[in-house]
């Protein structure tokens, strides 16, 4: 008989549990929502998870987070539907990403609703300085931001960016490599930087 560790590749998602044999000593946050046979392969999913909303994370049944980051700042909302499948990729949430049910999104992908720093020189320079080690975090500027959806059937290959603003409609594929800054019609398929519609 080994000695040896099984290694466990998924655990059930459950709010407030620290996983047993997760290489990364974190914990599951409590302020979440989860529905039946959801897994995730460590508590590092949630390493940037700063949502202080009474729920800051929502994921329906039977999902799978693999070595995915679900960062979300203070006052935002991740929502995920049932049999979504998100492998290796990014959700940066400033404010409310919603994706829908049966979404296959590829390793690498990022899925960001704000710019995260000003756009404007200017106001970028007064933004290093105030998150600067001598800075005042309270003094920095606006940072736009806005919602994402994904709706219900949509396949995001591996590499793509969707930015804020956009909604992604049912039944769509986002081509490797895209960079998505507008809205995708359901059941198109687009590709490219800036992505365009190569069919529909």
């Amino acid at each position: 008989m080994s000695n040896e560790k099984t290694l466990r590749l998924f655990y059930e998602l459950k709010p407030g549990v620290t996983l047993p044999g997760d290489w990364f000593s974190g914990k599951i946050p409590t302020n979440i929502e989860v529905g039946e046979n959801t897994v995730l392969d460590s508590s590092f999913c949630f390493k940037h998870y700063f949502s202080a909303l009474p729920v800051g994370f929502r994921a329906g049944s039977n999902c799978t987070f693999w070595r995915t980051s679900l960062a979300a700042e203070e006052n935002a909302l991740i929502e995920i539907g049932d049999h979504t499948y998100i492998a290796n990729a990014s959700l940066v949430c400033s404010e409310k990403i919603s994706i829908g049910s049966h979404v296959l999104i590829a390793g690498g992908v990022t899925v960001a609703d704000s710019d995260f720093h000003p756009i404007m020189p200017a106001a970028r320079i007064a933004d290093t300085i105030a998150l600067s080690p001598v800075g005042n975090r309270s003094r920095r500027p606006f940072v736009s931001t806005k919602p994402i959806v994904i709706e219900d059937d949509v396949w995001i290959g591996c590499n793509a960016t969707i930015l804020k603003g956009v909604r992604v409609g049912a039944g769509a594929i986002i081509a490797p490599g895209a960079l998505v800054i507008e809205d995708v019609p359901p059941a198109a398929e687009v590709a490219g930087n800036p992505a365009r519609i190569i069919n529909r």
